[in-house]
């Protein structure tokens, strides 16, 4: 897909992050690690990737704001445009030495993304999309969502709270729920992925709880633009401030939305 210069800043910006953070990831023993709260680590080649994500953006949209998971936001000259990222989600995995982790841009324009860009690195595989422009994995391949509508032959990913996290409980019950109806469960500590993957057909549904507007903003635009339905676990909240999304192809999403949405606090 020939996409628009800001996209194509985002797939600058997320290749050149992507760069750093795979020669820190084959150095991964030496990383200097702090905690950041429990179970939730921030290591130097997370700061560093975000400094390089930050540069580039900023030098060629110097107007717009800048919402980062490792940074104080920055509101730009034009209130109306924003950037949101991640410059690694999924640390766990990264500082563990397991290469499945990504680098998260959402490009925001008046409360709406419009742009989004997940890069994983380790396997060099670039999801991307606009809105209205359809979702694209590197540079060919157009990304669409699974065909399968029943629960049995269906794999569905999640996140599960580690630690004392609030909504532990809440999601050991949705697994109660749902995997005597499905196929498998995968959790493997990346939410922008695990939308990517819903995009591309290798899930049919995702959810999770506790999760922040840099988690997701790009990976939402990009499984939407693949055709799946993208939805707040509360219905009528706002996607980006709810904390928890469901997602899934839409002849999947009413059975598994009912199954996920059960529990009347979901």
């Amino acid at each position: 897909m020939q996409g628009s210069a800001n996209l194509n800043v985002m797939i600058k910006a997320a290749r050149l992050a992507g760069r750093s953070l795979v020669k820190d990831f084959r150095e991964v023993e030496n990383l200097q690690v702090s905690a950041k709260g429990p179970g939730d680590f921030v290591s130097k080649a997370d700061m560093a990737a975000e400094q390089i994500i930050r540069d580039e953006l900023m030098e060629a949209r110097p107007n717009y704001g800048f919402l980062g998971e490792e940074s104080i936001e920055t509101e730009g000259n034009d209130p109306t445009r924003r950037w949101i990222v991640d410059p690694l989600d999924g640390t766990t995995n990264f500082l563990h030495g397991m290469p499945h982790f990504a680098v998260s841009i959402a490009l925001e324009h008046k409360g709406e993304i419009v742009a989004g860009v997940v890069f994983d690195p380790a396997k060099d595989e670039m999801f991307y999309a606009e809105k209205g422009q359809g979702a694209w994995l590197n540079d060919k391949q157009r990304l669409r969502v699974s065909g399968r509508t029943r629960m049995i032959e269906s794999v569905f990913a999640t996140g599960v709270p580690f630690g004392g996290r609030k909504y532990l409980p809440a999601a050991l019950q949705d697994l109660a729920r749902l995997m005597p109806q499905c196929a498998g469960v995968r959790r493997w500590g990346a939410a922008s992925l695990d939308l990517a993957y819903v995009a591309a057909g290798r899930y049919e549904g995702y959810w999770e709880r506790g999760l922040n507007a840099w988690d997701i903003a790009a990976g939402v635009i990009i499984a939407r633009e693949a055709g799946a339905m993208v939805e707040p676990l509360r219905e009528g909240k706002d996607l980006l401030t709810a904390g928890s999304l469901i997602a899934a192809n839409g002849g999947m999403f009413e059975a598994f939305a009912k199954v996920i949405r059960e529990r009347p606090d979901a």
